[in-house]
């Protein structure tokens, strides 16, 4: 509303309207909607990013997204909450609202810009949410800014190591579990479940290749040992005729090399968990494992049952 003295997107404060010599009371007009407490924007103009705006529009232009609103821009899967995550560099600095969680620090952060917003880079947001984010949450984050951004494994260690922030040791841990190759948060989860109980950790990302050299199969978790294959199915493709035949024949591939394919759904992380972890544990038997499997209960702190 250029002749308001609005820009198109643009978020304001009564304070902001009154140094234009605008009338604040505008903000009580039906095409507003107040995003924050006291940042207001049309409404019209609202979008995914505009509530992290409007928690750094509260704060110095030095301020920089952090914590679970940095994950969101960075696109890396975080459980839903309800603030967005401030950080700035000096107390004084800090605007509390009710939904807005300000962070204080003496640090230099690296920094990314993802459509115009400052936020913290992916290894530094890792760290920052081991203070608040469960193990086996921080590994499902921690092997997605492996798959999406230029951080191995090790580097991701070897920078949690170094860190002097306090959650440090915690992101140290998690980071010990991340790996490259992990297609999805699910799969992490899997992953995680079997190590937890004490089982052998698959291996990830297994590829099968053509006498050739050419690229015949890939499997998300694999006991090659054992021709043992682990799979989780998020039934996405349970009513496509095309990928049913295709399954259908990668099945029959499977037992003519002689390996057994194990499939688990969510039901099988989120409500048994056990059955999961005993029916890995059998089948490791049966393929030939020769490894003692006494199941650690350590798992159950992170996967209910």
């Amino acid at each position: 509303m250029p002749e308001l003295g609005i820009r198109d997107g643009e978020l304001f404060t009564r304070q902001m309207l009154r140094a234009r010599g605008i009338d604040p009371g505008l903000v009580r007009r039906s095409e507003f909607c107040q995003v924050v407490r006291s940042v207001w924007v049309r409404r019209d103009q609202v979008n995914q990013d505009t509530r992290i705006r409007a928690a750094l529009a509260l704060h110095p232009n030095d301020a920089v997204a952090s914590h679970f609103s940095a994950a969101k821009l960075l696109a890396l899967p975080v459980p839903e909450h309800p603030f967005e995550h401030v950080t700035v560099f000096r107390h004084e600095d800090r605007r509390w609202r009710p939904e807005v969680k300000p962070h204080v620090t003496k640090r230099l952060r690296k920094m990314l810009i993802i459509r115009g917003i400052r936020c913290t880079d992916p290894v530094t947001t890792f760290i920052q949410l081991a203070g608040s984010l469960s193990l086996v949450d921080l590994v499902v984050l921690g092997d997605a800014i492996v798959k999406h951004y230029k951080v191995s494994p090790s580097r991701l260690v070897r920078m949690c190591r170094e860190s002097t922030d306090y959650y440090a040791a915690a992101a140290l841990r998690a980071a010990r579990y991340v790996r490259r190759g992990v297609d999805s948060p699910m799969e992490s989860r899997l992953r995680m479940l079997l190590v937890l109980a004490g089982l052998p950790e698959p291996k990830v990302d297994v590829r099968v290749m053509n006498e050739d050299g050419t690229w015949r199969r890939r499997y998300d978790l694999c006991y090659p040992g054992f021709k043992l294959i682990i799979e989780y199915d998020g039934r996405q493709h349970a009513d496509d005729v095309e990928q049913w035949n295709a399954d259908l024949e990668r099945r029959e591939e499977l037992d003519e090399d002689g390996f057994r394919i194990l499939v688990v759904t969510a039901r099988g992380i989120f409500v048994e968990p056990a059955r999961t972890i005993e029916r890995v544990r059998r089948a490791l038997i049966a393929r030939g494992c020769q490894q003692r499997l006494v199941i650690d209960d350590a798992w159950r702190e992170h996967f209910g049952g």
